[in-house]
């Protein structure tokens, strides 16, 4: 397990699960540093540069709906919902990235 792995997988068990105003800068700070990853991760080779962008579109709708959970408009359900949606998506797409990426050696 190479550093990139290491790191993916301590962000995606700090993915919190329950609303709070806290767990909203915690998920907003893993997704700046999971963005700064796939990143890096873009740059090893051709095969992960034409695999990252289906997950930078899955970052836009996680922090999409991590903006709709702070929505002073919306009821106290609908932020929790939207919140509940934004972790799950954050951290399947997570786990799909360090399947995909295994050891950061594929090529083809």
């Amino acid at each position: 397990m190479n550093s990139t792995t290491t790191t993916l997988n301590a962000l995606f068990n700090r993915i919190p699960r329950r609303h709070s105003l806290e767990n909203v800068k915690e998920i907003n700070s893993i997704v700046n540093e999971y963005e700064d990853l796939l990143i890096n991760i873009e740059a090893v080779n051709s095969f992960y540069e034409k695999n990252m962008p289906v997950f930078f579109d899955e970052l836009d709708m996680v922090r999409s709906n991590i903006k709709k959970s702070t929505d002073n408009k919306a009821s106290k359900k609908n932020k929790d919902n939207f919140f509940d949606e934004a972790s799950g998506a954050l951290k399947e797409t997570m786990q799909a990235l360090i399947s995909m990426y295994d050891d950061g050696n594929k090529t083809a």
